[in-house]
């Protein structure tokens, strides 16, 4: 007896697996196009499990896609004979639409739309079949009777949804912002859904849309949800000041963490919206209590306020520094702070001599090995800007053996073969950049893979390899911020080394000097030269986009900046502009939807 049951589980198993080898089959024919080979497997499986409305559907459909529309009919029939399903009926109404017979079409999925007054339950499954053959506005009246039908479901998200395939955005946010009343806690699903309909440009119809909705609820229900939608679309067109009104606003309410604030500040301070990321850094100083986070919003105050210092405020800002020690001291904590007055000493004081020592003593307090690292990593730099390169090598080197394959020991071999590259030592830095291709930062690895391609594609151009050191020297200058030298040392290689392989690389860093010093006419004759004589160089998609960029923003020629963003989107796909190029070009052309 025992026996006989195993092997009755045998063949059933058996059994089982053979069907779902067979509807996989079925479903590979079914995805290739091949339906004959598909229709009868389906077939098969059908006549095995008759009930089964999964097969049945797709037989429907295969027979629709065969054009056997008899035989669909025939299928639907047989059911609708054993019991009225109104998805059936929608089904035979879409067949109907198939051989443009649109009255009988039209009729049956009135018939099915009038089914959920008796039953409501069917309002889903009514309308996804009506979703299924893109019969968009029956689906609408389905869920529009749900709404009165059944008060206590939510059915805005499924509408929102489908106004958005039909590209009527006003309904679609109306109804996304009913979902977030009815769901708050789906707020940030819901902004990933309405992402790629908004833009930049706040006179963008979509954004103006969402915006007058948001302000209306705020008006009616002043909920922390809608200031917070609001906050997130000014962030979105970069009006990072209404964002902080909103902010504020949302702080208020509920004075338990400035984190959002935070958050807000850094994002402006990193688009370079410096007014308001200062705005917002002091709003935290008066606010918080926390140590910590008060001495991030000094310190960056600080940062911004160094960028157009002249010589009297950058004392001004040495005193600042100087007391925040005082008040703060230097521990673990001030780390941050340390680091960016070294810099500080360095690069905007030209103090360098100061900065090392200063630097060297925060190495001796009781910190963490990451947080010496990141002194040590500052150090090395500041020795490379006095041009003390094996002082700055031994720190380098330090860096990667205390911190075996981390981030900061990749950036630190970097930086070893960078200084290699300054000191014209050029197989050994080509070395270095090696091993970095693989890094596990793709920022330092695309680094390494630039600068090894600079020294391998020029290295071999003359024994004495002139143009590469002349080009490494300015490279340097650029380091030290003596831009001027720089520029100048880049014209010599242009004069005198005409017909090279490095005229282009030439012409792109001295273009990115120019825009430095804000002489952006010599910027953009540096990119058109690169687009005219080096249309098929490896610096051609970037000069397309530098270029394109100037136009757009301090040369003001929105048209020729969009003929460049074209350019890179049929010409370049595989650059790393290409998403960037086609987001600005479908703003500067007016779309409405990204």
């Amino acid at each position: 007896m025992l026996q006989r049951f195993f092997i009755l589980l045998f063949i059933l198993g058996w059994h089982s697996g053979f069907a779902q080898n067979n509807e996989a089959q079925a479903e590979s024919y079914y995805k290739k196009g091949e339906f004959k080979k598909a229709l009868i497997i389906y077939e098969n499986l059908a006549k095995e499990k008759p009930y089964n409305s999964n097969y049945i559907y797709k037989l429907i459909d295969i027979y629709q896609q065969l054009e056997q529309y008899k035989d669909a009919e025939n299928i639907i029939v047989q059911r609708l004979a054993k019991r009225q399903n109104p998805t059936m009926l929608v089904a035979l109404g879409y067949n109907f639409q198939l051989i443009d017979s649109l009255n009988r079409a039209n009729k049956l999925y009135d018939e099915a739309i009038a089914f959920v007054d008796e039953k409501p339950n069917y309002i889903y499954s009514i309308a996804q079949k009506f979703e299924d053959y893109s019969l968009l506005d029956q689906a609408i009246k389905v869920y529009e009777k749900g709404k009165i039908l059944t008060p206590d479901r939510n059915y805005t998200i499924q509408l929102a949804r489908i106004y958005g395939d039909q590209g009527n955005i006003e309904q679609m946010f109306a109804n996304y912002i009913d979902y977030v009343n009815f769901k708050p806690n789906n707020l940030n699903n819901i902004k990933r859904a309405i992402t790629d309909f908004i833009s930049e440009n706040k006179d963008n119809e979509n954004n103006v849309f969402l915006r007058r909705l948001l302000l209306k609820k705020i008006q009616q229900e002043p909920k922390p949800y809608w200031y917070d939608m609001l906050s997130w679309l000014y962030i979105q067109e970069k009006a990072y000041n209404k964002s902080f009104i909103q902010e504020k606003a949302l702080y208020k309410r509920n004075p338990e963490s400035l984190d959002r604030i935070i958050e807000l500040a850094e994002t402006a301070r990193k688009d370079n919206d410096d007014d308001t990321a200062k705005s917002i850094f002091n709003y935290i100083l008066e606010t918080t209590q926390d140590r910590a986070t008060a001495l991030i919003a000094h310190q960056y105050i600080l940062e911004i306020n160094t960028k157009t210092a002249d010589e009297k405020t950058l004392k001004l800002i040495d005193e600042t520094y100087k007391n925040l020690f005082l008040e703060f001291g230097k521990s673990q904590l001030t780390i941050p702070l340390q680091l960016a007055y070294g810099k500080f000493l360095a690069f905007n004081l030209k103090d360098t001599e100061t900065a090392t020592n200063f630097l060297k003593e925060s190495l001796e307090l009781n910190i963490s090995y990451y947080r010496k690292a990141k002194i040590k990593l500052l150090l090395a730099d500041i020795l490379v800007l006095q041009e003390k390169f094996n002082e700055a090598l031994i720190f380098y080197s330090q860096i990667q053996t205390e911190l075996k394959n981390s981030t900061i020991a990749q950036e630190a071999r970097f930086k070893v073969a960078k200084t290699s590259y300054y000191k014209g030592d050029f197989d050994w830095a080509e070395s270095q950049l090696k091993i970095l291709k693989s890094s596990t930062s793709q920022l330092i690895a695309n680094d390494a893979l630039d600068l090894k391609l600079l020294i391998s594609d020029n290295k071999f151009e003359d024994s004495l390899q002139t143009s590469l050191k002349l080009y490494a020297k300015a490279d340097l200058y650029a380091f030290q911020n003596k831009t001027e030298e720089a520029i100048s040392l880049l014209d010599k290689i242009l004069e005198e080394h005409k017909g090279e392989s490095i005229i282009d690389q030439t012409l792109y860093q001295q273009a990115k000097l120019f825009e430095k010093k804000k002489q952006y006419i010599k910027a953009e004759a540096n990119y058109l030269e690169i687009i005219k004589d080096y249309r098929d160089g490896i610096l051609a998609d970037d000069a397309h986009y530098h270029l394109a960029e100037l136009y757009n923003t301090p040369l003001a020629n929105p048209e020729e900046a969009k003929q460049l963003y074209e350019k890179i989107i049929f010409e370049y796909q595989d650059s790393i502009y290409f998403i960037e190029a086609r987001r600005k070009f479908r703003m500067l052309r007016g779309d409405s939807i990204n």
